[in-house]
C-alpha cells in the first residue's frame, strides 16, 4: 500500500502549521476563491500530497466536464495547514460547500454548531450508494444517530505486522492470544530481538495499543460509553484492566530499548522490523508501501507478514472487530446556498464513488471503502495484502475510529499527552483515567 504521506494516515494531521492553500483548480482554469462557488456549482478542499491528490483532483475535473453547470471549485491544502484554516473560515462564515472531515469529535462539534448540514435524507434517497460503502465505515459520519458526512477514499485498519525471517529463527509462530503475545516476549529477548517495535516519541503509535485493548477487554462498548461522555467511562474496571496491561507489556520488556525516543515520522519504527532488529509492530496499513519501498527485498520477498490483534482470554470484544481509519470523510457546510448544496450533493452521489476512482485507488496500492472493490485486486502483486486488508474492514463487526479523531480536540490533545506519562511507567492505570475523566468532563 502506497500512503500519500510516509508520516502518518492519509487524512490525519495533529500538528497546527500557518494556513497556506497551494493550488486553486477549476475546470476551466480558473478560481473562485477558497470557499466560494462558482455559479451554480460548489467549492471543495482537498488535502494535497500523491497519489491522493491526483485522484481527488481527477474526480472534481471528470465531474466537471460531465456537469458543465454544476462545476466545483477545487482548492487544495498541505495536510497540516488544513486543520487551522478550516476552523478559521467555518467560524467566519467562509467555509467551502465540502469540508474534509476525520469525522468523530470534530465533526460532532461542528454539528453542535450547525454548522454542517444533515445528510440522513440524502442517503436515504441515495441507497444505492449507501450500500456501495462499507457499513463500519458510517459510524464516525454519525451524531445521535444521524449521518453528516460522506465515507469515501480507504480504508486504513491498524494491523499486527511480524518478520517471518525472525519468527523461523525462533521457532514460533504469530499470537493469537495476549497470553501467547506475552510469552513470545522472553523468547525474543533471549534471542537478542526487540519483540515489539514502537515509535514512542510520536505518542498516537502508543495509542494503537489501548485501542485494540479496549476493545477486546470490553468490547465496542466501553469506548462508545467514552465517546459518549459517561461519568468515570475511563476508569471503568475494563478500561483499568487494558491500562495494566500495556504496562505489564512495558515492564515485561515487549519494547525496543529506547522506545520513547524513536519517532514514526521518520519511519525509524518501521526500519527496526525489516532490518530484524524487532520481530513485531503495531502500526498502520499505511507503512506498507513505505516498507515496500524502503525495505529492500522485505515485502517483496515475502518476509513480511500481517494478522490481526490477539484476543484477550475472557474479554467481551469482537475478534473481528477493527479500528484505525475507517474511510475519509466529506461533510457539506450548512451555511451553503441551495445551489450549491444541490451540486455538491450531486458531485457526491455521482463523482466521488465511481469506477475510475475505485481502481485509481486500488492501483495506488489502497482499499476503498467500496463493497465488491476486491474484485480489481486480482492483477496487483500486492493481492494477498489488500485482499487482507479489505476483508479486515469490510468483515469488522465493528470499526473504532482512532481516538485522536474521535474524542474531542481537548480530550485527544489530553490523551496524548497522558499517553506518554502510562508507556513512560510515570503514571499509574487509576492516575491515567482519573486525568482522563477530568479531560473530558471539561
Amino acid at each position: 500500500m502506497s500512503a500519500p504521506s510516509t508520516t502518518r494516515r492519509s487524512f490525519v494531521a495533529l500538528a497546527l502549521a500557518t494556513p497556506l492553500a497551494t493550488s486553486v483548480l477549476s475546470a476551466c482554469g480558473g478560481s473562485s476563491g477558497p470557499g466560494q462557488a462558482p455559479a451554480g456549482g460548489a467549492s471543495m478542499w482537498i488535502l494535497t500530497g500523491q497519489p491522493a491528490e491526483g485522484i481527488r483532483t481527477g474526480a472534481v475535473e471528470t465531474f466537471n466536464e460531465a456537469n458543465p453547470d454544476s462545476e466545483i471549485a477545487l482548492s487544495s491544502f498541505q495536510n497540516d495547514a488544513y486543520k487551522a484554516k478550516i476552523r478559521t473560515a467555518i467560524g467566519a462564515d467562509q467555509a467551502p460547500t465540502i469540508i474534509p472531515t476525520w469525522g468523530g469529535g470534530g465533526l460532532r462539534d461542528y454539528v453542535g454548531n450547525d454548522q454542517v448540514e444533515d445528510l440522513t435524507s440524502f442517503f436515504e434517497e441515495n441507497a444505492e450508494l449507501k450500500d456501495k460503502l462499507f457499513a463500519s465505515a458510517f459510524a464516525a459520519a454519525t451524531v445521535d444517530g444521524k449521518i453528516y458526512a460522506m465515507p469515501c477514499e480507504v480504508v486504513s485498519p491498524i494491523v499486527l505486522f511480524h518478520n517471518k525471517t525472525l519468527f523461523e529463527q525462533v521457532g514460533a509462530q504469530p499470537p493469537t492470544t495476549w497470553e501467547e503475545l506475552m510469552a513470545l516476549v522472553p523468547v525474543f529477548l533471549d534471542a537478542g530481538i526487540a519483540p515489539f517495535s514502537l515509535g514512542g516519541q510520536s505518542r498516537w503509535t502508543n495509542m494503537m495499543w489501548l485501542e485494540y485493548l479496549y476493545d477486546r477487554i470490553g468490547g465496542a462498548e466501553l469506548f462508545t460509553s467514552i465517546y459518549e461522555g459517561q461519568p468515570d467511562g475511563w476508569s471503568q474496571p475494563e478500561s483499568i484492566e487494558a491500562l495494566t496491561k500495556v504496562q505489564d507489556l512495558v515492564r515485561a520488556g515487549g519494547f525496543v530499548n529506547g522506545f520513547a525516543s524513536i519517532t514514526a515520522d521518520s519511519n525509524a519504527d518501521q526500519a527496526l522490523l525489516y532490518t530484524g532488529r524487532a520481530a513485531m509492530m503495531l502500526h498502520g496499513s499505511w507503512t506498507y508501501g513505505s516498507m515496500k519501498t524502503d525495505g529492500g527485498d522485505f515485502v517483496t520477498g515475502g518476509h513480511l507478514g500481517f494478522t490481526t490483534f490477539p484476543v484477550v482470554e475472557g474479554g467481551k470484544g469482537d475478534p473481528t472487530a477493527s479500528v484505525g481509519n475507517p474511510a475519509g470523510y466529506y461533510a457539506m457546510s450548512a451555511r451553503a446556498d441551495e445551489e450549491a448544496k444541490t451540486a455538491a450533493k450531486k458531485f457526491f452521489a455521482e463523482g466521488i464513488v465511481t469506477d475510475a476512482t475505485t481502481k485509481a485507488w486500488i492501483d495506488s496500492g489502497a482499499v476503498p471503502v467500496v463493497v465488491g472493490s476486491d474484485s480489481g485486486f486480482g492483477s496487483s502483486e500486492d493481492a494477498e495484502w489488500l485482499q487482507f486488508v479489505y476483508d479486515l474492514a469490510s468483515g469488522a463487526s465493528s470499526f473504532q475510529q482512532s481516538w485522536d479523531q474521535a474524542l474531542s480536540p481537548t480530550a485527544a490533545d489530553a490523551l496524548l499527552e497522558n499517553i506518554e506519562k502510562l508507556f513512560a511507567l510515570a503514571m499509574t492505570p487509576q492516575e491515567f483515567a482519573d486525568a482522563m475523566n477530568a479531560a473530558s468532563a471539561s
